[in-house]
């Protein structure tokens, strides 16, 4: 709805500087809210307007910023229009904000924002995220963790978007880590233990044999063997590679199903290792495939062609690397799925492997290599549980419920539940994506569980609490949300709240241009905290039925946009805690 007013400002400014309303609206944003002061609801940088050519500069930029304004003329939906310091701001008519933004917010709650004008000009197709890729029998560190919580905000945003989203895991089921692994359990591994904890033993198994290696270099030899007799297909050795394979994927399936994530596709290094071939014989036909005097097969990627930058695709023994399976597997994913942009969520230590993935796709010829990205992200530290340093996702998620159900007994204003585990489960996974998304997704930080589950505070268990408050207040009314009549919902606690309902198109624009969730987290954090001021000094039950109803459909509106905001953010709502 922020559209309508965008659209009448731009319109009464066009009529002020000559141009057309449509080149206008992506210029003029929403004010935020200051809940110190009263504010303008839009406003527009005269810099920006003299920057795309709408208006011509009189004199300095604070004396064009007055001719502007002045020529503005207020009108039914513009009540005032107010020279700033290179900015002209616009106050709405708050009835008529009331009433467009609620009614629409009644009518369509699922599409209110995403189906914004400024949000149409977006790119719209296919999109295919990459995300979570742990390596089956290595520890699932708190890395993997945040790949998984990323991806899967980033597809949950690009689909609420209107973009069809593919979400693939791309497992490290391949490479010379098998080769220690398969030689290993050959060795030293469990039947018994692989069926009744596969990830542990599998990585006992892992950890022993890498253990033997470092004096033992038999071990090593019998690791590269197992391997190449893997690159050969060798039916012994693929049978037990499958066995760890699908065993391990069904184990993360339960995981990922307690954190809300779902595949579309579960790939892996292993699915390309038979194309690998293809791509080093159309790299070599194109002159970009060289031998060093290692031995090995590498392509050099410097600018003036001295080989001070490369890239090594194939080993001296003839076997593949990781970045060479990486380009068989993105030129497949075209083929297959013809995606319009492909998205790489990985730690920030792995930016110069996909620099080199998109500069190699770049020189095959691929001109869809520059709608590939990596999205990057730091590293967390103090990530342990009570039990000691974390191994496995499934680790994180008991800890977090545990303490979660803990710190609810402790709570005075708990409900009864009727599924206690389930809730604190929930609310705790809340906890760490909100943790994690705060800040830019390039920065470490350090991980405290303390401050992680705080109730009070900029935290997923404030937002957990502040939906479930809302869910208590609309069930504990008789009247209906619906209203005729928004004229008790023009005091500053109501305004700050529709005023910053507002900006919910702007801020999804924000975070589908740079992939960031915090500027959604922000902004719910926010919203909470408007709404726990207004749950105060507004209070719904002692008020006249108009009030009270006008009151309900705010309250109502407002938790509309809360849960939609978590569920892109990978969060679910809980209505008791």
């Amino acid at each position: 709805m922020a559209c309508f007013f965008r659209r009448s400002a731009a319109l009464q400014l066009a009529k002020a500087c000559g141009q057309n309303e449509e080149t206008l609206i992506p210029l003029i944003s929403v004010a935020p809210v200051n809940r110190r002061q009263c504010v303008a609801d839009l406003r527009v940088s005269v810099s920006h307007l003299l920057q795309s050519g709408a208006v011509r500069p009189d004199g300095d930029l604070q004396n064009t910023t007055h001719t502007l304004a002045r020529q503005i003329r207020p009108d039914a939906v513009v009540e005032e229009v107010i020279a700033g310091r290179g900015v002209i701001h616009f106050r709405l008519n708050k009835l008529l904000l009331a009433q467009k933004l609620l009614d629409q917010l009644r009518s369509d709650p699922d599409g209110f924002g995403v189906q914004s004008e400024i949000l149409r000009r977006l790119r719209v197709g296919r999109t295919l995220v990459e995300f979570s890729s742990p390596n089956i029998a290595k520890k699932f560190h708190a890395g993997h963790l945040r790949s998984t919580i990323i991806g899967n905000f980033i597809a949950n945003l690009k689909k609420a978007l209107g973009n069809e989203v593919i979400r693939v895991n791309y497992l490290g089921d391949w490479g010379m880590q098998f080769g220690l692994l398969g030689s290993g359990f050959e060795r030293f591994g469990s039947q018994e233990k692989l069926r009744r904890q596969p990830l542990e033993h599998l990585f006992e198994v892992y950890v022993q044999v890498n253990r033997e290696a470092e004096s033992d270099a038999s071990v090593c030899s019998a690791a590269a063997q197992f391997f190449r007799r893997l690159e050969q297909s060798e039916e012994q050795a693929l049978e037990l590679w499958r066995h760890f394979r699908e065993i391990t994927i069904q184990e993360y399936k339960r995981i990922y199903q307690r954190l809300g994530v779902e595949f579309d596709h579960y790939s892996g290094e292993s699915f390309h290792r038979a194309q690998t071939q293809t791509v080093l014989d159309e790299l070599k036909s194109r002159g970009l495939l060289k031998t060093s005097q290692k031995g090995t097969g590498v392509v050099d990627l410097s600018e003036t062609g001295d080989m001070s930058n490369y890239a090594t695709l194939v080993r001296s023994d003839g076997t593949s690397l990781y970045i060479t399976r990486d380009v068989a597997a993105a030129l497949d994913r075209k083929q297959r799925f013809g995606f319009d942009e492909m998205i790489y969520v990985t730690d920030k230590s792995q930016s110069v492997h996909f620099q080199q993935l998109f500069h190699i796709l770049q020189a095959m010829g691929q001109q869809w290599a520059d709608r590939c990205h990596h999205v990057a992200f730091g590293l967390v530290q103090g990530m342990s549980t009570r039990r000691g340093e974390v191994l496995f996702l499934e680790d994180v998620l008991e800890e977090a419920q545990s303490r979660m159900i803990h710190n609810m007994r402790q709570s005075r204003t708990s409900k009864e539940l009727e599924d206690p585990d389930l809730t604190a489960e929930r609310i705790g996974i809340s906890a760490l994506i909100v943790q994690d998304f705060k800040g830019p997704l390039i920065s470490d930080y350090r991980f405290e569980w303390d401050k992680v589950l705080q109730a009070q505070g900029d935290t997923g268990v404030f937002l957990q609490y502040t939906h479930a408050r809302l869910c208590s207040l609309l069930r504990q009314q008789d009247c209906e949300s619906s209203c005729s009549d928004f004229s008790p919902l023009l005091d500053s606690r109501s305004v700050s709240l529709l005023q910053h309902l507002l900006r919910y198109d702007e801020v999804l624009l924000q975070c589908a241009t740079d992939l960031q969730p915090r500027h959604l987290v922000n902004f719910l954090m926010t919203l909470s905290h408007l709404v726990a001021s207004a749950h105060r000094e507004l209070p719904v039950k002692g008020s006249s039925a108009a009030v009270a109803q006008a009151r309900l459909c705010l309250f109502s509106s407002v938790r509309s946009v809360l849960a939609n905001g978590m569920r892109i953010l990978g969060i679910t709502p809980v209505e008791k805690m």
